[in-house]
């Protein structure tokens, strides 16, 4: 059978080529780039917890070697920073622990509350703590060479074969695969059973398919820089609202990068003035005065640009054989929220569909299934932001918000501007696939509620795998579908036994009955989970089902649903040699 073929080897497609790429799936890389990525420090990207742990999954090692987030604070118009207390009980949620992610640390959260009106002085921290995980930020072209390094390390050119400097110029596809032609370095036609465009906002593939691509411009802009410099808070992300300084009327947000450098942000009144380099360098001398003392400390400024966020969601994510993911499918990034991740959870959709389709055959359901939740997720999204941006930056700034909404509405406001920078809340967490065409028709017999709903991500429990060995849920994702036995006590019996006694021998029958490979793991506990539930578990970490006991015509019907109903039967003799 054809590879698939990637067009656009940013960071999503390079991640969709490692996923397919680790599931037997081989892939075509059409790179337009002639050359490595230019090295932009004020260009960067922010990981939450599940994005993170995708990328180490794929073998992605750049994560690892990150620090997230020690904590997030902020502050308004009347304070100087240097007058907050630094209070480490807020600011760290302790010591590292493997419940808390993949980065291992706990993140605080420190409010610093206005001070009264003609009082220079800032009131206490308060403080709580942030019981997910912090981000991890770096720089996007760290996370790219780190992404081709790991494609790179696989070794195995018949899987994954990348073009550079080439561009697609036409495509054509029938019912058995897509056909591209390309111009430049390596002009010509290529083949392959399925295409996905990952070529950013201004998709040749997109376009070639006639896909619109509607929404607004220009909904956020932003000045941006670069710079290593000892600021106040170590480690921590800040957003400041209103600050009382003469150059910046709006919002600035810094977030340390790693190697001790930061990114600071100045929202941009609405408008198209430009950002000229002497306006910018007020900005900046301004913002570390006022946060550093009355004169900025020593900096070296790296890196500068202008940031302008689109929000933009393509109608159709799916044309017969042809897929679009990442910006060529949507635009958003005000509020916090962040696009470069909705790629990723893109790829963690997708891969293991067409994986499905690639080595098994699969029907138009679980196919048609990326663009249902995908782009209703991604929606869901977009509305959020546009429905809470005339609030958070209503004319006048917050104090014309809190007047006008509700006495103290203002700091809901920052709770919600740091629930979609730390990935909370209707701005930032993580989809839920509620209305999945994926799902059975209706509740299947013996059908539980537990503490994560049908169709949102599982929690990271540690699991017992195959071989005995304890792991993490995550570290299982990505290839097969998961049955999960809740099944207290377990842990102090060596596997050999328990795997004879109780439930265990009627589940491992039941799941070797499944119509998709299937892999079987033990946990002693889940959120929520009464003793002898059953999860069912897809291949990118969402809940399909929860079942009361061992029920294997219930579980079949969930794991048949899951993937699209009745797939095609018989995988292609290319497919079945390379199995």
């Amino acid at each position: 059978m054809d590879p698939v073929i990637v067009a656009g080897a940013g960071p999503v497609g390079l991640t969709l080529a490692l996923a397919l790429a680790r599931l037997e799936v081989p892939v075509i890389l059409l790179d337009e780039s002639t050359e490595a990525e230019e090295s932009r420090l004020a260009r960067t990207v922010v990981l939450r917890p599940d994005a993170a742990a995708l990328l180490e999954r794929l073998g992605c090692r750049v994560t690892a070697r990150t620090r997230p987030w020690t904590g997030w604070r902020t502050m308004r118009r009347r304070q100087l920073v240097r007058q907050v207390p630094l209070t480490p009980g807020g600011l760290f949620g302790g010591p590292p622990s493997p419940e808390r992610g993949t980065g291992g640390w706990g993140g605080g959260l420190t409010e610093a509350m206005d001070a009264p009106e003609g009082d220079g002085s800032a009131s206490e921290d308060e403080s709580a703590p942030v019981s997910a995980p912090s981000p991890l930020h770096l720089p996007q072209h760290e996370l790219t060479r780190a992404l081709r390094g790991s494609l790179a390390a696989m070794g195995d050119e018949d899987l994954v074969r990348i073009v550079s400097g080439t561009r697609i110029d036409d495509l054509e596809q029938d019912d058995h695969g897509v056909g591209v032609r390309t111009r430049g370095a390596q002009a010509t036609w290529w083949r392959g059973s399925y295409l996905v465009g990952c070529d950013g906002p201004r998709s040749t593939v997109r376009k070639l398919l006639g896909v619109r691509f509607p929404g607004r411009t220009a909904v956020e802009r932003h000045a941006v820089a670069a710079l290593r410099a000892e600021l106040p808070w170590p480690g921590e992300a800040l957003l400041h609202r209103s600050p009382p300084w003469r150059s910046i009327d709006a919002e600035v947000t810094a977030k340390p990068l790693p190697h001790g450098l930061w990114r600071i942000d100045w929202l941009l009144p609405p408008g198209r003035d430009l950002v000229t380099p002497d306006a910018l360098m007020v900005r900046v001398r301004d913002t570390l005065a006022g946060w550093c003392g009355e004169s900025e400390p020593p900096y070296e400024l790296l890196d500068t640009g202008v940031h302008t966020v689109h929000h933009r969601l393509a109608l159709r994510w799916r044309v017969g054989r042809a897929f679009l993911a990442g910006d060529a499918a949507h635009l958003l990034g005000a509020l916090g929220t962040q696009g470069f991740e909705e790629g990723l959870r893109d790829v963690d959709n997708l891969a293991w569909k067409l994986s499905l389709a690639w080595h098994h055959g699969a029907s138009d359901a679980l196919l048609d299934s990326y663009q249902a939740e995908r782009r209703g997720a991604v929606g869901a999204r977009l509305r959020a932001a546009d429905q809470a941006l005339p609030l958070v930056r209503a004319a006048g700034g917050w104090h014309a918000v809190r007047r006008t909404v509700r006495p103290g509405g203002a700091r809901g406001h920052d709770t919600l501007l740091t629930e979609g920078h730390l990935g909370r809340g209707p701005l930032g967490a993580p989809p839920v696939y509620d209305r999945s065409p994926l799902a059975p028709a209706a509740p299947p017999d013996g059908s539980v509620t537990v503490g994560t709903a049908l169709g949102a991500p599982v929690a990271d429990v540690p699991v017992t795998a195959p071989d005995g060995s304890v792991v993490r849920l995550r570290e299982r994702l990505g290839r097969e579908l998961l049955v999960v036995l809740v099944a207290p006590g377990t842990g102090v019996w060596d596997r050999r036994h328990w795997m004879r006694a109780g439930l265990m021998p009627r589940l491992a029958a039941a799941v070797a009955a499944l119509p998709l490979r299937t892999e079987l793991l033990v946990t002693e506990a889940y959120p929520g989970a009464p003793a002898h539930t059953v999860l069912l578990v897809r291949p990118d970490g969402h809940l399909a089902a929860a079942l009361s006991g061992v029920r294997p015509s219930a579980l079949y019907v969930c794991a048949d649903a899951a993937r699209g109903g009745n797939a095609a039967r018989g995988a292609p003799a290319e497919a079945s040699a390379r199995r």
